[in-house]
């Protein structure tokens, strides 16, 4: 699961008003070269909670030189269109879970997928 993905998730379980931003619990990450596309990312940018990818960065040890707030003018700024380039594609959790900040309840992430399928109970 690339954090670009992550970024999109959200607990749906019932009851819950604060399902985002999900918590990692990575055991297995993965760092995969993959090309650098500027306009997409310049694209991607608007669309993400910052703050939930800053967290989940650090969360997998990947933060590096990542920002705490985004950069003005960042469609200019090749280095740091790079630098989240990396953290939203290269860095990939392979195993491990999503965890609901709220209730709690646990989804699981297998060979880079995760399930976020709810028990009949949890609808």
């Amino acid at each position: 699961m690339k954090l670009l993905t992550h970024n999109m998730l959200t607990s749906h379980v019932k009851g819950v008003t604060k399902g985002y931003p999900l918590l990692i619990k990575a055991t297995e990450v993965k760092v995969n070269e993959v090309e650098f596309n500027s306009k997409f990312v310049c694209r991607m940018i608007p669309k993400l909670e910052w703050s939930a990818l800053v967290q989940a960065a650090d969360q997998l040890g990947h933060r590096e030189e990542l920002p705490g707030e985004l950069v003005p003018d960042y469609e200019k700024n090749e280095d740091f269109l790079k630098r989240v380039h990396r953290v939203l594609l290269e860095v990939e959790v392979i195993e491990g879970c999503l965890q609901c900040p709220e209730s709690g309840r646990e989804f699981p992430i297998s060979r880079g997928i995760p399930n976020m399928l709810l028990n009949e109970d949890e609808a």
